[in-house]
């Protein structure tokens, strides 16, 4: 039995779990004679050809892959891609700049400034519009909670993917690039309300906007 120091556990021994102990320090390896051939695992002359089995298997395959970017294919119509800043059907902007979109955005990538609306200078139903918007896609997750926080639906996702660039600077969309096109019917803002009253627009909004597609179908025909 070993002696141990008073208070202190008794020593374990080196070889408590059934392991030998060594005798001594490990023997080196032994280096490779300079010269001597590696052993090759196998010599068969089938190798070469084992190594393009799933080439030659898939040779006589339909092909799966798309012509990108001659002939992209369409996404899902729910894809969440490039935002769009939407317009009522006289043109008027949906955006309030209520600014909880950038409070929704996990990624801090929007960026609104709201401003007052005037008689003089309508650009909105309500009481504020956007005067300064921009999204950053540098940042950008497309997670969608900024649509899912947009009160009036004006903030909506498009199924444009094609955001890459080679500068940074191009990747900061701001409000002239997000803005919807004006369609037919339409009226570049400032302007006065054309369809009644801030209740209207939120109210009966879906139903002028019906009505301007059913103008717009006629007038194709």
């Amino acid at each position: 039995m070993s002696e141990s120091e008073p208070g202190l556990p008794e020593r374990v021994p080196d070889d408590w779990a059934g392991q030998p102990v060594p005798a001594g320090p490990p023997e080196p390896a032994t280096a490779p004679v300079p010269g001597t051939p590696l052993a090759s695992p196998s010599n068969s002359p089938l190798d070469p050809v084992k190594g393009f089995g799933v080439t030659f298997r898939t040779m006589f395959k339909p092909v799966v892959t798309e012509d990108y970017p001659r002939n992209p294919r369409p996404p899902a119509s729910r894809y969440h891609g490039r935002h769009q800043l939407n317009r009522h059907p006289d043109g008027l902007e949906k955006c309030v700049g209520c600014e909880l979109c950038a409070w929704a955005c996990p990624a801090d990538a929007i960026f609104v400034e709201g401003a007052d609306n005037t008689e003089e200078a309508r650009f909105s139903p309500g009481e504020r519009y956007a005067k300064n918007y921009q999204i950053n896609y540098l940042r950008c997750i497309g997670c969608g909670l900024c649509i899912e926080a947009c009160p009036t639906r004006s903030l909506t996702m498009t199924n444009e993917y094609e955001l890459a660039d080679d500068e940074r600077q191009r990747l900061i969309w701001t409000k002239d690039m997000l803005l919807a096109p004006l369609a037919d019917g339409m009226e570049q803002p400032p302007h006065p309300m054309r369809l009644g009253d801030e209740q209207d627009y939120y109210a009966n909004g879906p139903d002028f906007l019906r009505d301007l597609e059913t103008r717009q179908a006629g007038g194709a025909r």
